[in-house]
């Protein structure tokens, strides 16, 4: 098994999410000034991690903060962010521009309820789902392909995750408990620094929020055992951050096993706000 750290933030604020305005595809603001400083903050907090990818969505929100994140990175000078579309917020078609109690009130009259509903021209929960499924299949061979030679060659921590998670990491054909996997995990600082490759993605609320149901519901992601589950499918704040790390088969990067280290992370203000 090949494993790697994954880092998810959500961009910072835009007037629309100050205004609670939907933003979704069609409505491509940049950050507001508060919405800047957020981005530094978060450039500033993760400036010591070693970011060996970087991927953004393409909408301009997320461009910026992770252009941003990237500039003050101790170790991503002239690292190149790959833009690409199946990071972008969920499409929420004709309410998009409108006040976020607008698509509420259209979910009632249907007799329906968010985040379930769908406005006329908008993605579905399953489109986006399969947006999420198509970008982790196609990061996970990616990952290995760029990557995975080092572990042959015995390279300093990161044959210790090849070779120490392989049985860990065997839920489809063995049946282990997929918590052995994260007790395996729990010694390292923020599960990250004992990796050699860390992968960062910038994108969106309603995105991040179906990325971590993808990993838990149809992964089967370890959680830690404080994390309370209303937490874990809350909504991410803006430049709040979710990680993970993430175990693929060495030979083909399919079928990954997913440990959970935090998820919505806020890092703004005086001091971090862990959920762990």
């Amino acid at each position: 098994m090949f494993t790697f750290a994954f880092t998810m933030v959500r961009h910072g604020e835009t007037r629309y999410n100050k205004e609670k305005l939907l933003q979704g595809q069609g409505v491509d603001a940049p950050l507001s000034e508060n919405g800047l400083r957020q981005a530094e903050a978060a450039g500033v907090y993760l400036r010591d991690v070693r970011f060996t990818n970087v991927f953004s969505s393409d909408l301009q929100r997320a461009k910026q903060t992770a252009s941003i994140i990237v500039a003050h990175n101790n170790h991503c000078l002239g690292k190149k962010i790959v833009c690409d579309p199946k990071l972008r917020e969920r499409s929420f078609g004709i309410a998009e521009g409108k006040p976020v109690k607008d698509m509420k009130d259209m979910a009632k009259a249907a007799g329906q309820q968010c985040p379930r509903f769908t406005p006329p021209g908008g993605e579905t929960e399953e489109q986006v789902q399969s947006r999420v499924k198509d970008f982790m299949d196609s990061l996970c061979q990616q990952i290995v392909a760029q990557h995975a030679s080092q572990c042959s060659q015995g390279k300093e921590g990161l044959e210790t995750a090849c070779n120490g998670l392989g049985g860990a990491c065997g839920r489809s054909s063995s049946g282990t408990n997929l918590s052995d996997l994260h007790e395996a995990f729990a010694d390292a600082v923020d599960g990250a620094e004992d990796l050699q490759v860390h992968v960062l993605v910038v994108s969106h609320g309603t995105y991040m929020r179906n990325v971590v149901k993808y990993f838990v519901e149809e992964l089967q992601c370890t959680l830690p055992q404080s994390l309370k589950m209303s937490h874990v499918f809350s909504a991410c704040p803006n430049t709040g951050m979710c990680r993970f790390r993430i175990a693929v088969d060495h030979s083909t990067g399919l079928s990954p096993c997913v440990d959970c280290v935090f998820i919505n992370r806020n890092i703004q203000g005086s001091k971090v706000v862990k959920h762990e």
